[in-house]
């Protein structure tokens, strides 16, 4: 059982098509009309907005207090508006992967976040927020291949692969999950592969399902591709789709020529899945008539069209049961300052998000062995329990891994994390890794709160490696 209701995904569908084609003046009506709603609804429904916004019914959006992901999970049940919704269910619900694309309360989409500032995210999503995101994913997203999406909108003549991490209830693999439940063709067409399997194996299974459609993140799309230039991967997908990550100008050439193919990019976020999708002209549109986003400085004020925000507030007009308004995601945002040649009145932004390293280590006989941030990270997550860290590499064989807490409880959490961390890396063929911790040390973080959570070693000056035993946390006094 999932969520999906056919007459709220049709009626949103047309009034997506109808806001693309009626320029910018349709859309600024739409947003406005739409910011009311959940305002009223959110002052009427949730105690924790009421608190929050208390005496500013009538102040502009930019009046209102940013919000932070920590200060609304610590008021979890005040901030929802559906009292079926209760935390503590949620976390039961999201500790089994059997359920993963379930509905949970029968009437509710949810997913969790990774803890990339430092503290993990609960998502849950009505109908009216799931027929937003299917319509907009269904409508605005752009191909190179325009008339094999007309003849073919459910992708049913396709072979669709999406490589991510698929253990948990992370929203992308819930969304593919969901997609496979809702329609037979799609569940043929689709298939998900796991990014914390070794790599051998993982190009082994593409091969044998020989995607047209490949949809993963960029360092992943990026590995692939170098494994197809080298002889190592032999597939020939007529797209590739990334998101989820940063995708940077080197990274897109080398995937289009590795893979021979064209290269899709999206921006989205657990808060609000389709926020931008890319035009062919290469920039991202931002669906402004459902989700509104505010590059600020430091000091939390608007900047101008052209300059880079020091993080960025999002507020989401389809969400209603857990309103989401003046959200601060962390990632930064330039608004560009002029119009797209691709005609579209959807205004066009440009992403800087969170740039984690890839690793290379050293395997056996000295081949080279590849560790992707995301893969490294979901280990820490979802096996050890460990958000807050830092993952550092020493040398070819080394890894330090630093948290900002100390005492039992970090004692703890450290070494499942060490262990967990030699055993995936092992996995994937780095035989000899070393692993060490470091308690206390967590850098500093900026205003966006995402400090790179994996940091590769320096090419020219390889660090020292510590002399002290692993998974015995020290404070550090550097």
């Amino acid at each position: 059982m999932t969520v999906f209701d056919a007459v709220l995904t049709a009626s949103t569908a047309l009034d997506v098509m109808a806001a693309s084609r009626g320029g910018a003046a349709a859309i600024a009506a739409r947003q406005s009309t739409r910011l009311a709603r959940l305002r009223e609804s959110a002052l009427r429904r949730s105690p924790f907005y009421r608190r929050c916004h208390h005496g500013l019914a009538d102040a502009p959006l930019q009046a209102l207090p940013p919000v932070q992901k920590t200060e609304l999970m610590e008021s979890f049940d005040d901030w929802v508006t559906d009292p079926r919704v209760h935390l503590s269910d949620l976390l039961t619900f999201l500790r089994d992967p059997q359920r993963i694309g379930d509905a949970y309360a029968g009437s509710f989409v949810v997913w969790e976040s990774s803890g990339s500032s430092g503290e993990p995210g609960v998502f849950v999503q009505d109908a009216r927020a799931m027929a937003v995101y299917d319509a907009i994913e269904s409508l605005r997203r752009s191909t190179p291949r325009p008339l094999q999406r007309w003849l073919d909108p459910l992708f049913i003549g396709e072979r669709m692969a999406f490589v991510g991490a698929t253990g948990g209830h992370f929203a992308t693999a819930v969304t593919v999950e969901r997609l496979r439940r809702l329609n037979p063709w799609v569940a043929q067409s689709m298939r998900t592969f796991s990014i914390l399997q070794p790599l051998s194996a993982l190009t082994a299974q593409l091969e044998e399902w020989a995607p047209s459609v490949l949809a993963t993140y960029p360092t992943a799309a990026a590995l692939l591709a170098d494994e197809a230039q080298h002889g190592r991967l032999r597939i020939n997908p007529d797209e590739v789709w990334t998101g989820g990550e940063t995708l940077t100008p080197a990274m897109r050439h080398l995937i289009e020529s590795g893979l021979a193919c064209s290269v899709r990019n999206s921006y989205g976020t657990s808060e609000f899945l389709p926020i931008a999708w890319e035009c062919d002209e290469g920039l991202l549109h931002l669906n402004a008539d459902w989700v509104i986003l505010e590059p600020v400085d430091a000091q939390m004020r608007p900047v101008p069209p052209g300059e880079l925000g020091s993080t960025t507030l999002l507020t989401n007009l389809a969400n209603f049961v857990q309103p989401l308004i003046r959200y601060d995601v962390g990632d930064q945002v330039r608004f560009t300052d002029q119009p797209c040649g691709c005609g579209s009145a959807l205004p066009a932004i440009e992403v800087h998000g969170r740039r984690d390293a890839v690793l290379q280590m050293r395997g056996a006989a000295g081949r080279q062995i590849t560790l992707l941030p995301l893969a490294l990270t979901t280990v820490l997550e979802e096996q050890a329990g460990l958000y807050d860290f830092q993952l550092c590499q020493r040398d070819p064989t080394t890894l330090v891994l630093r948290v900002g807490t100390h005492g039992a409880t970090a004692a703890a959490a450290v070494q499942r994390a060490c262990t967990a961390l030699r055993g995936f890396a092992q996995q994937q063929g780095v035989m000899d890794v070393r692993v060490f911790a470091e308690a206390g040390v967590l850098p500093a973080r900026g205003r966006t709160g995402k400090a790179p959570r994996v940091v590769a070693a320096p090419a020219d000056k390889p660090a020292a490696v510590p002399a002290r035993e692993p998974e015995r946390p020290k404070r550090s006094h550097s």
